[in-house]
């Protein structure tokens, strides 16, 4: 059986793609690997038009057979060390049913055509330490931990 795979940045303003943002995000959030909690009613309610208010900000969502499969949230940076822009993957999720099927290497592959018009100098994103099938898909793309020396270690996500 053939499958339809689509893959295309959102429209903040578009109604239905931003039902799929908030869909797709959704259904992450309550993944134990978004936290296992589903996101507030605010959130929901807001996100989209929120978003297309951010100047940097941009969305890849992907189809299957035209229903929504899967999403990057992303968001210009900048490099003071490259003086460039950078994307930082804010978010990336594939939906259960749909896993399998390599669409995080293809929404990765148009985050990266993005990227590269915005001369970007490089694409950033987190994991987790458990989350071994994601490292695997990044690793897969190109990505490696962060380290300017080897002997200081590689970069650490913190927050406050």
């Amino acid at each position: 059986m053939t499958v339809n795979i689509e893959v295309r940045l959102a429209d903040y303003n578009n109604q239905q793609d931003g039902q799929h943002l908030v869909k797709l995000l959704n259904d992450y959030a309550q993944d134990p690997m978004g936290g296992g909690e589903s996101l507030k009613e605010f959130t929901q309610q807001n996100l989209a038009k929120t978003l297309a208010t951010v100047p940097h900000a941009f969305t890849v969502l992907a189809f299957v057979d035209g229903e929504p499969a899967g999403l990057v949230n992303c968001f210009e940076g900048f490099s003071t060390f490259k003086c460039r822009p950078l994307i930082n993957i804010h978010d990336i999720s594939v939906s259960k049913p749909f896993r399998g099927l390599g669409l995080s290497l293809k929404m990765m592959a148009l985050v990266e055509q993005e990227a590269k018009k915005r001369n970007a100098c490089k694409l950033t994103l987190e994991v987790l330490e458990g989350n071994k099938i994601a490292q695997a898909a990044y690793e897969k793309f190109g990505f490696t931990g962060y380290e300017l020396d080897p002997e200081m270690g590689k970069a650490m996500f913190w927050e406050k």
